[in-house]
Parts: structure tokens; sequence; C-alpha cells
């Protein structure tokens, strides 16, 4: 499957820029199943960023040495427990943290579930966000970000990735 690559520059406009300190290399995926389910992680979290209740599509950061792809599968198996069949790259979305100085180099790739199996949380994941699976059709996870968006990070969040849905449903 071949497409253009969807690009992407948002800004942080819910907290004021201080500085960029440093960028973080994202690999994030849009995941599908037979059967035109998506799914995501489930963040109930508490800290600088405010109480929030969000959705997010699973993924994170690229350890060294470690190529894009690799990374998604990783995150994924980690993340969600599932093997996946990567189908293509969805693009880069470029965005920024203000609050904690970071820009966000997000790779997405559309991915279908192959088996699902145990995840691999790491502490953080299940202490401080409270991280949990979340099975949607595409219209329910459209409305789950639009709820989110009543949080500064949750508005940060649905502008970086419903687009990135929206061009996902479009090729398939």
């Amino acid at each position: 499957m071949y497409q253009e690559e969807f690009l992407l520059n948002l800004e942080d406009g819910e907290w004021p820029l201080t500085t960029i300190d440093h960028d973080r290399l994202i690999a994030r995926a849009i995941v599908i199943d037979d059967e035109e389910n998506f799914y995501f992680v489930r963040l109930n979290r508490n800290d600088d960023f405010g109480q929030a209740k969000l959705i997010e599509t699973a993924g994170g950061g690229v350890e060294e040495g470690e190529d894009l792809v690799a990374a998604i599968r990783r995150e994924l198996k980690e993340e969600l427990g599932v093997d996946v069949e990567v189908l293509c790259k969805l693009g880069v979305v470029s965005d920024y943290y203000n609050l904690i100085n970071r820009h966000n180099i997000n790779n997405y790739f559309l991915c279908r579930a192959v088996s699902f199996g145990d995840k691999h949380l790491t502490k953080d994941e299940i202490e401080d966000f409270h991280l949990s699976t979340l099975k949607l059709k595409y219209e329910e996870a459209l409305a789950e970000y639009e709820r989110c968006r009543c949080t500064k990070l949750g508005r940060l969040i649905a502008n970086r990735e419903v687009p990135i849905l929206k061009r996902a449903k479009e090729l398939l």
C-alpha cells in the first residue's frame, strides 16, 4: 500500500513557550482488526499537565539504534499486547509540549492486528498513567477525542491524532 506521507506541523497554544530543550522521536500507530475495530490506549493521569482521562494512539519513544518499524512493533506489543502487520507509514506529525520544553516527532503507521497476547507495561504506564486498552469503532474514536478536548493536554493530543485517524480511514 503506497501513498504520499501525511505531514503536519503543530504548535502548542495551550502553554506559553519558554524554551524547547529536547526532541523526542516517537513511533505511533493506528491499529485496526478485521472487523474494523480501532485500538487505542486510555490514560488516566494526574501530573504536571493536570488531571485527565484521555485517549491516545499506542506508541512511544524510539530507542537508541532502533528503526521505526521495530519501535512500533515493540511499543504495540508492550502497550496493547498485539502483534501486527505494518501496512504502511501514514506520516509524521511534529508537535510541541511547551510545558515540558519538548518537541515531538511522531511517526505514524497503519497496522493490522494479527494476534493479541500479554501486555508488557512499564511501572510508569501502570502506576502513573493507568494505561488500559480501548477498542472502538471509527465514529466512537472521533467522539472520544472530542470528549477529551475539555483539557489542555486533550486538545493537544486530539489536534495531533484526529487528522491521522481520518487519513487512516481514507486509506482503508
